[in-house]
């Protein structure tokens, strides 16, 4: 009885609509950027044209590179990001860049990283948002403008970046993490040649477990941090360091500038006023020529449908990643469960599979080489992920029974390290994974882990 008045009281919370235009503004040039990146470097080639075979998630088998109309897909896609960034036909560009950029991440599962499962998901919260309603041209085209836009509109953004960090942090606390220091005792020592720190810190142990255990302790602590007033600006410089930091000792692409300006909304909106005066003052007042009505608060047309889908994405979000526990075996073992989860940079895995095409009727056998089929960092992830080594044992199996060969069975002979413990036979070599169907079901022919990783 007491939570409906309160729940609706939050609802009608406004605020200052400066925080979420600012943000649209970032967001859209990185992203934009992001697009312009992939083509200079040439990995939409590499990684989507040259392939001659894309690992896909299950469930998006059907999702697959669109040959040379891969480009105009990345184009669409920064296009739709500009158009976002300046606010112009705001809701069909987002759309327009959520789907181009979902259906890139969907195309082949070997470039998954988890900051491109956040801009999805961030994106899609996006569609729901007036952050076109402030400083934007939809604002000249509609020669409206809105000062305030309900509160919570904001702490859904808050609230997506609070559940990346926190879920970030849960999933160091394992025992491979605070007692091995491990896989940054394997990464950090290759480091020696970085100015000043190379030598002197990373081949010193006590190094390896102080960054471990404080970048478990920032993961889980950041997003309180950067809610309160009297903190929040300390907060941020520990969001600088610690993302510079990591973009010096690892290349992880933009994921560092996407999180370093995405807790800028966490800022009252003086700050932001002041970023979109500067803006301003390079470019010229926006709209200055056209009269434009300056209205209050925004009002959502459809606020209980928008109200009650967020509701559910987030309980989904809190929820999702904890479906390993459904799962036997050993998480970085068997990584049933494992994407999606926000856990992030926490294993080093090597593997080397070798596959055998036999003859079930006669017995004769030949092994596959994997470089006539893929490429070297295709080769690399599937070498020790189960479910990239099914889906290429039935694309083994399916082609050369086009190729004429009779009685195809595929085994596999895999060999796996994990955090730097000696290789381990990963899977079952007597079982015919030609036969066996990828599904939400434990794969039991994934052979045990002879170890064990304690924590969440």
């Amino acid at each position: 009885m007491f939570m409906i008045p309160s729940i609706t009281k939050y609802l009608n919370k406004q605020t200052s609509a400066a925080p979420l235009a600012v943000f649209r503004i970032c967001f859209g040039i990185m992203m934009c950027y992001g697009m312009m990146r992939f083509g200079y470097h040439g990995w939409i080639d590499t990684l989507y044209i040259q392939p001659k075979f894309h690992f896909s998630y299950f469930g998006f088998e059907w999702i697959k590179p669109l040959g040379v109309y891969t480009y105009l897909l990345f184009i669409v896609c920064g296009l739709s990001a500009l158009m976002v960034a300046i606010g112009f036909k705001y809701r069909l560009t987002i759309i327009t860049f959520f789907l181009c950029f979902t259906y890139i991440e969907l195309m082949d599962k070997t470039t998954y990283l988890n900051h491109y499962y956040f801009i999805s998901l961030l994106s899609f919260v996006m569609i729901f948002l007036p952050a076109n309603t402030h400083f934007s041209i939809d604002n000249i085209i509609r020669k409206t403008s809105y000062k305030n836009i309900p509160r919570w509109t904001i702490d859904a953004v808050k609230l997506l970046l609070g559940i990346v960090y926190f879920y970030a942090g849960l999933a160091k606390i394992n025992s491979d993490w605070l007692f091995r220091a491990m896989p940054l005792k394997i990464w950090l020592p290759s480091k020696y040649d970085l100015p000043l720190i190379g030598d002197s810190l990373m081949h010193q142990e006590w190094f390896h477990y102080a960054m471990s255990w404080c970048g478990m302790l920032y993961d889980l602590a950041i997003p309180f941090l950067l809610l309160y007033k009297r903190t929040r600006l300390f907060a941020f410089f520990m969001v600088l360091f610690f993302h510079i930091f990591t973009r010096v000792l690892f290349p992880i692409g933009m994921f560092p500038f996407i999180m370093i300006v995405s807790t800028l909304i966490f800022f009252d909106s003086g700050l932001h006023k002041r970023i979109i005066n500067g803006i301003k003052s390079v470019f010229g007042s926006i709209g200055s020529k056209v009269n434009i009505a300056i209205n209050e608060n925004y009002r959502y047309t459809f606020r209980r449908p928008v109200v009650i889908l967020f509701a559910l994405f987030f309980i989904w979000q809190v929820l999702f990643p904890f479906r390993y526990v459904f799962y036997p075996g050993e998480l970085f073992w068997t990584e049933e469960g494992f994407r999606f989860s926000w856990r992030v940079m926490l294993m080093e895995k090597m593997g080397i599979s070798t596959f055998k095409i036999v003859n079930s009727e006669t017995g004769d056998f030949f092994y596959v080489d994997n470089s006539d089929f893929l490429t070297d960092f295709q080769e690399k992830q599937m070498s020790f992920q189960p479910d990239f080594i099914l889906e290429y044992a039935h694309y083994l199996g399916d082609h050369f029974k086009a190729q004429g060969h009779q009685n195809v069975e595929v085994y596999v002979e895999s060999y796996v390290a994990l955090n730097g413990r000696l290789s381990q036979p990963y899977i079952n070599d007597k079982v015919d994974l030609y036969q066996q169907k990828e599904s939400l079901k434990p794969k039991d022919w994934i052979l045990p882990f002879n170890d064990e990783i304690k924590g969440l």
